[in-house]
């Protein structure tokens, strides 16, 4: 593969983060990053996330324990696999890209399930070097006072937890929310997780009262209001007793409303009246009941295409709209699967599962179309199978064969935003310098006097390949 093949894959990462970096690109960092996703032996442990803005030289190898160092340009990366040996792989800077090396070590490095000798990295590959996976990724945008090394012990607990920086920029803003009485809508795909992140924002927002979840798409027609706001006794057949309601449940605690855009239209206007009033009105009744309570909805389905439909009211959707939650497809966020992975162990299985690294191939490579709930019940169904030792052969069949679909190319990614006029003439810039250095970064960044970090940040934010403006780069095997 020539580096002209190099994937350009920053363009969705910095299109998430393009509007903060046009206003402030000095608040932000663009580089590459290796991720420690899971060691098979150990994978509770947990993983970490190595940036690799300033360094020149990864040396992957085995130790007494996990250990990172970094020494200049060069980090050491130490793990107690003993199917590593003492120096297993490196990985090196070559012009734009880097390059795994194989250090003649006895078990071999695989880079997405293929042995190498070397190999150019891209983004999304996966790194194997005994029992221990890596992750690759390519312009990661982050804030220059995120630690450049971070363990998984080191991230916010309840929930919260994530190397994915688009949602933990989510995340640190919810901590502070979660204290206020501010409605809280979460948006994603079926299973990503939005019921856990509710009761992370019930956890932090130390309320006293219960967290009370309902299912809005479950709750028969006919009975929504009196399930949700009460109901007197003998306001309607079969109303044999008074009933609280799942709103006065939730008094001075958390509602969650789950699949909000299912709630039926002749519903809205009393929840609507219970969030603008702070009080509730049961079926058969004639006086209002208050409440203190905190409401967090979620939903996957287009809310706001509902709206302007008039399928779901306007009104309503502004006032749980108070502050938005996007949870990304499980897919979008590989760099968490070990922590999410760890993290469902721990809730279901033993602390001395370990998982073959045939077994780990497969969860890896598959798509997990219904994201973190499959993940779950994947894992749930092979421990129940063999509590202490996770197979190929435990997984589901879906998961251990690959579909066409998970074998199939990647879409390209989204086409680049328009740059502005500056942009555009800082690209002629140093499209000019760098054709005329034949590439060196060192030398284009004396003669325009910035850093050489600035250089490789102003390179890939613009799209710039060098590989096509100098045309000398070697194919790499």
């Amino acid at each position: 593969m020539t580096l002209r093949q190099y994937p350009t894959m920053l363009d969705a990462t910095l299109s998430t983060l393009s509007h903060a970096h046009d206003h402030d690109d000095a608040d932000l960092e663009v580089g590459d990053e290796l991720v420690r996703l899971i060691e098979c032996d150990q994978p509770l442990t947990g993983s970490s996330r190595h940036r690799l803005v300033d360094i020149d030289e990864v040396v992957i190898g085995r130790g007494a324990a996990r250990q990172g160092e970094r020494k200049g340009a060069r980090l050491s990366l130490r793990l107690a696999d003993n199917r590593i040996s003492t120096v297993h792989a490196t990985i090196r800077r070559e012009g734009m890209a880097f390059v795994i090396s194989d250090e003649q070590s006895k078990n071999g490095v695989t880079v997405n399930g293929r042995r190498v000798d070397r190999q150019l990295l891209r983004d999304g590959d996966i790194i194997e070097c005994g029992r221990t996976f890596f992750l690759f990724q390519v312009a990661r945008a982050r804030r220059h006072e995120e630690p450049v090394d971070l363990d998984a012990s080191e991230l916010a607990p309840l929930g919260l937890t994530t190397f994915h920086e688009p949602l933990a920029a989510q995340f640190r803003a919810l901590s502070d929310v979660a204290k206020t009485p501010l409605s809280i809508l979460i948006l994603g795909d079926s299973g990503t997780g939005k019921e856990l992140v509710s009761r992370a924002i019930h956890a932090l927002s130390e309320r006293r009262g219960a967290f009370v979840g309902v299912n809005c798409g479950a709750l028969p027609e006919n009975l929504v209001e009196a399930e949700l706001f009460g109901a007197r006794k003998g306001a309607f057949t079969g109303a044999s007793d008074d009933k609280p309601g799942l709103v006065r449940a939730s008094d001075q605690g958390t509602l969650f409303l789950d699949e909000i855009g299912d709630l039926p239209l002749r519903a809205q206007p009393a929840l609507l009246r219970v969030l603008q009033e702070r009080e509730v009105m049961p079926v058969g009744a004639t006086r209002a009941t208050p409440v203190d309570l905190r409401v967090v909805a979620a939903t996957h389905r287009d809310v706001e295409t509902l709206a302007r439909e008039d399928r779901f009211r306007s009104d309503l959707l502004a006032r749980l709209s108070g502050f938005v939650v996007r949870l990304p497809a499980l897919r979008e966020r590989l760099e968490d699967f070990g922590l999410l992975t760890a993290s469902l162990l721990a809730r279901h299985g033993t602390r001395d599962v370990t998982i073959s690294v045939e077994a780990m191939r497969a969860l890896l490579r598959h798509g997990w179309p219904l994201n973190i709930r499959e993940l779950e019940h994947c894992l749930r169904a092979a421990l129940a199978l063999s509590p202490t030792r996770l197979e190929l052969a435990h997984l589901p069949a879906s998961v251990r064969e690959p579909s066409r679909a998970a074998s199939a190319p990647a879409a390209p990614p989204a086409p680049r935003k328009f740059l502005s006029p500056e942009q555009v003439a800082r690209r002629d810039e140093l499209c000019a310098l760098l054709t005329t250095h034949r590439g060196n970064i060192s030398a284009v960044a004396r003669q325009m006097g910035k850093d050489r970090v600035q250089i490789r940040r102003w390179i890939k934010y613009l799209g710039i390949s060098v590989d096509e403006l100098i045309g000398r780069w070697d194919e790499a095997p």
